[in-house]
């Protein structure tokens, strides 16, 4: 940035209840962020699904509350240009802005708060776009072998420059879209949103005073620095502990795509190392990851684990080392595209959560569903207008120390999903089933969350598109648990026939009538199943989240076919039986190996199972695990 006066953070102290005055008031300000978008988007993603990310930072940069972590501080040192009150940032280019974006359907604005002529802080809102043009409806062509193959790429770029907009910019991203209305509204709503903060900033501003501001904007971050630094004290062992899951393939019959981690303590700080990791694919599951960005997933994942009232910042970042080697899955290098990068995204909390769960594996879940399945449905209705839906899915969350996972429910927090009304309503199709895929979750003692069961059945001709993983290597269980079941997705023809779809495809011809069965994984189970309260399984069987069969069979419960009322003497005798003759329960328990995965794929489904990674030009074998089909 040039000619930009950045406020000086005054070393003196709030008194606590002045702090939580304003640290409240942030908060409301993050989720009053989310009310204006939510109430001027027209697209579901962002209205009804809530895919959208927002931020108050510091003048550095450094969020003190939101939900994504900070990359304005980064991403501004590119920005040559100055600024001014009023103006607007935008873009949407991950190789850009470091990975801040992680695919260009996410709109990033930025806008800058000033007192006067000094920057006092930012407010910032990135949300996904439905379409950004390129090739296919959606911007994330499956079969994409760089990023030039997705869509519009836009650089940092002043939208609004002293409060007034930069037609020219807006007319030329508008015209490169197929739902121009649609991208208008969405992007004007996340410049509200911002506004709408830098406003409430500077009323907080003139209520306390700026220094006072200030001031508890960096309590606010060393008192999260103190609290993740006992968590990293208390879970972050010195020994190296290291654990790998994987991708299932790249959508071009590449894979398995091998993730592996290593954490270790050094002192104060935790070292998380993804050497070992595979090279970036040539399809596109590559995941840009921002180190800010990682940091903040660690953050939010030893917090929820460990102690959720812990507010959400920057604050904790120099107590982490994160080390992303280049070139690979999860730091690819240009062009490499990166449109189906939630896959990684997904997995990368699975892995998290498998490397610190062998210190204390007591104390963490199971795998989740562990992707973002995605349905994408297009064409032109019998008046020739065109028509666009995208639905984010969502599958079973893992068995957890406390408890069972939930059936069906989004992996990321905030996340909800598109009404069948508002589907049925503004799209030529019809909901048919929706509901829990029976038995998909994994059994333990506490039982992994079921996947979704949908039925979409397309009314008008056109196309579809699906992006989904786990149909490969299912979600492992832990302490015991059993692994969930993996994804499955079928197309009916009106004729009766059946075509089992890839989990990576597009360009998928429907007619009027054709139905889509889409099933999505569940969560593996935590514990031992056999010490799971009967009363729980018969319930669960009357629910229909577990049949008679896998009640007998994984949780030694033996229920009347008719009634689901237990047989409590055959239950103990099955279950003393089960006991003795199981063996010794594996800590974590990842179901058939790989090569036996394979061939069932292949036989379960009929399609060809991915060969080894086929590796960027330039890059050696060495180091690539090869998975013979």
């Amino acid at each position: 940035m040039r000619d930009v006066k950045i406020a000086e953070i005054p070393d003196i102290e709030v008194d606590p209840v002045t702090l939580d005055i304003i640290e409240s008031a942030l908060k409301n300000y993050r989720y009053e962020m989310d009310a204006v978008l939510f109430r001027t988007a027209m697209s579901p993603v962002i209205r009804e699904q809530h895919d959208e990310f927002p931020m108050i930072c510091d003048p550095n940069g450094r969020m003190v509350v939101g939900q994504f972590g900070s990359y304005i501080r980064e991403m501004m040192e590119r920005f040559d240009q100055p600024l001014y009150p009023g103006d607007v940032i935008l873009l949407n280019d991950p190789y850009l802005c470091g990975g801040a974006i992680s695919h260009i359907n996410d709109f990033l604005v930025l806008v800058p708060v000033f007192d006067g002529d000094e920057l006092i802080g930012w407010t910032s809102m990135f949300g996904h776009q439905m379409d950004v043009g390129g090739p296919l409806p959606g911007s994330f062509p499956t079969n994409a072998t760089s990023i030039f193959g997705e869509g519009l790429r836009i650089p940092p770029v002043k939208l609004f420059e002293k409060g007034e907009l930069n037609q020219a910019v807006l007319d030329l991203i508008l015209n490169n879209v197929r739902i121009p209305m649609m991208n208008r509204s969405d992007l004007m709503g996340i410049v509200a949103g911002c506004k709408t903060a830098e406003q409430r900033v500077r009323e907080l501003c003139e209520r306390f005073g700026r220094d006072i501001y200030l001031a508890a904007c960096q309590a606010l971050l060393d008192r999260t620095y103190r609290a993740v630094q006992t968590l990293i004290q208390r879970n972050i062992p010195t020994e190296p502990q290291s654990f790998e899951d994987y991708i299932d393939d790249d959508g071009l019959g590449n894979g398995p795509f091998k993730m592996k981690l290593t954490i270790w303590r050094e002192g104060n700080k935790a070292i998380f190392d993804w050497t070992g990791t595979d090279p970036q694919a040539v399809g596109p599951i590559n995941f840009y990851l921002n180190p800010g960005m990682f940091k903040m997933f660690i953050g939010v994942y030893l917090i929820m684990v460990y102690d959720p009232q812990i507010l959400f910042n920057d604050g904790f970042y120099d107590l982490i080392d994160a080390r992303m080697p280049d070139g690979s899955l999860l730091h690819p290098k240009f062009p490499a595209p990166l449109g189906c990068r939630t896959h990684a995204l997904a997995r990368l909390f699975d892995v998290m959560g498998g490397c610190l769960g062998q210190q204390s594996p007591e104390l963490t879940t199971a795998a989740g569903y562990g992707t973002s399945p995605h349905l994408l449905y297009s064409g032109n209705d019998k008046d020739d207008n065109f028509f666009f839906i995208m639905e984010i899915g969502y599958g079973g969350i893992p068995g957890r120390p406390i408890g069972d996972g939930m059936d069906g429910h989004s992996w990321w927090p905030l996340f909800t999903n598109i009404p069948t009304e508002y589907l049925e309503s503004y799209c030529p199709l019809r909901v048919d089933r929706y509901s829990s895929v029976i038995d998909s979750g994994g059994a333990g003692l506490h039982r992994g969350g079921n996947g979704i069961d949908k039925w979409y059945t397309f009314l008008e001709p056109g196309e579809i598109a699906i992006h989904d993983d786990r149909w490969l290597t299912p979600p492992w269980g832990i302490l015991g648990g059993k692994p969930g079941m993996r994804s499955t997705k079928i197309l009916v023809h009106t004729d009766g026939t059946r075509t089992v779809l890839p989990s990576k495809c597009d360009q998928i011809k429907v007619e009027p009538g054709d139905q889509l069965v889409f099933q999505t994984a569940g969560g593996g189970g935590w514990g031992d199943p056999l010490e799971r309260d009967i009363e729980k399984v018969r319930v669960d069987v009357v629910r229909e989240l577990v049949s008679v069969k896998k009640a007998a069979s994984d949780y030694g419960v033996v229920c009347d076919p008719e009634t689901s009322e237990v047989d409590e003497d055959a239950t103990q005798a099955l279950r003393q039986r089960m006991k003795e003759s199981r063996g010794e329960l594996q800590t974590f328990d990842f179901g058939p190996p790989l090569q036996e995965l394979l061939v069932r794929c292949k036989e379960e489904t009929g399609l060809e199972p991915p060969t080894a990674p086929s590796l960027p030009p330039g890059w050696e074998t060495n180091g690539v695990k090869k998975v013979a089909a």
